[in-house]
């Protein structure tokens, strides 16, 4: 087994060391590999767990399948491509107002994504040309 070293803010440590203290977990090592696994299951679903026990730990913590696909999203954990389906939607059904309620209350005017969806939603409402 490999051994890693990584710094964390105080406020981070002091979480796991309640947590610990707590009983959630057996020992700070059991958090960080179980935690681990956790992020590399949400990125990658064939990712194969080596962690002992962690289907029981994640159990324990209560984390179902549905948790994990919320934490993960529909596009691999950002909001965006939901936000480009919401808006692709609304553009084919000529609901161009909701869309720009949509993008207007989630996004600031001079977001990347904002200023993307915006074009996307123009293609719809110019039609093909």
């Amino acid at each position: 087994m490999a051994k890693d070293t990584v710094r964390y803010p105080d406020e981070v440590v002091e979480e796991i060391d309640t947590l610990v203290q707590d009983g959630m977990f057996e020992s700070k090592s059991e958090f960080y590999r179980f935690s681990a696994e956790y992020v590399l299951t949400l990125v990658n679903p064939d990712h194969d767990v080596k962690t002992f026990n962690y289907d029981e730990i994640k159990t324990e913590l209560d984390i179902s399948d549905a948790d994990h696909g919320k934490a993960l999203g529909t596009d691999g954990g950002t909001f965006f491509l939901d936000a480009v389906i919401t808006v692709r939607k609304q553009g084919l059904r000529g609901n161009y107002e909701a869309a720009e309620r949509f993008i207007d209350t989630h996004y600031d005017a001079t977001d990347q994504e904002c200023i993307i969806l915006e074009e996307l939603l123009g293609t719809y409402r110019n039609g093909p040309e």
